[in-house]
């Protein structure tokens, strides 16, 4: 099981979540409590690992924006977290992962029609695209990952949910931000946790 932890502002709160078996670390480049600058960016990325993930999540943003942020900051991967159509955004030459928000059954069909790398599954949004930390029925895509294979999780997980979450959708990767914060700052113990219980998981359940 992999784990993406988004919303990483500190070289710190980066270093603890590699540390602890994060795959993939999410930077923020949209409006958001978590927003970081390209230069910000670029700081953390160059002191990780080459293997790990460096996503940013972008919203409705116009292509020669993300292709400029993206060589600046290093990225890895794209994460396309809005109404955009990921045609648009390949120019680029980085992965796409493209959002969408589960809310009623037309959503669950319209995943099929998102020809994209990766497809990351999240609940509706509130103020902001991402983040709100409130989970959507996960009955909706029990399985889901058993079908497709590029099926990333997010959505109100925590270390306290993850694990049923995994068992319920069988994803190739889970997302958390807000799940792994106390008083919106990146909290090192929950981060730990949550990456434990998601990776062992495989071996308690044997999915």
């Amino acid at each position: 099981m992999k784990v993406k932890i988004c919303g990483i502002k500190s070289l710190e709160a980066a270093r603890h979540a590699v540390e602890s078996g994060a795959d993939a670390l999410g930077f923020v480049f949209a409006e958001s409590k978590r927003k970081i600058t390209s230069e910000d960016a670029k700081r953390i990325i160059e002191a990780l690992p080459g293997d790990i993930w460096k996503v940013g999540v972008f919203v409705n943003e116009n292509p020669q924006t993300i292709k400029k942020v993206s060589m600046t900051a290093g990225l890895t991967h794209i994460q396309l977290h809005g109404e955009e159509s990921p045609d648009d955004y390949e120019e680029i030459g980085l992965p796409i992962i493209k959002s969408a928000s589960i809310a009623s059954d037309e959503d669950v069909k319209l995943i099929d029609s998102l020809k994209v790398p990766y497809i990351l599954l999240d609940s509706p949004p509130g103020k902001y695209k991402g983040g709100n930390g409130s989970t959507f029925d996960w009955n909706a895509v029990e399985g889901l990952g058993n079908s497709k294979a590029n099926i990333i999780l997010a959505g109100g997980l925590s270390p306290a949910n993850v694990q049923e979450a995994i068992s319920k959708v069988k994803p190739l990767m889970v997302d958390v931000s807000s799940g792994v914060e106390t008083d919106g700052e990146k909290d090192f113990a929950k981060i730990k946790e949550f990456i434990k219980r998601a990776k062992r998981i495989e071996e308690d359940l044997s999915i």
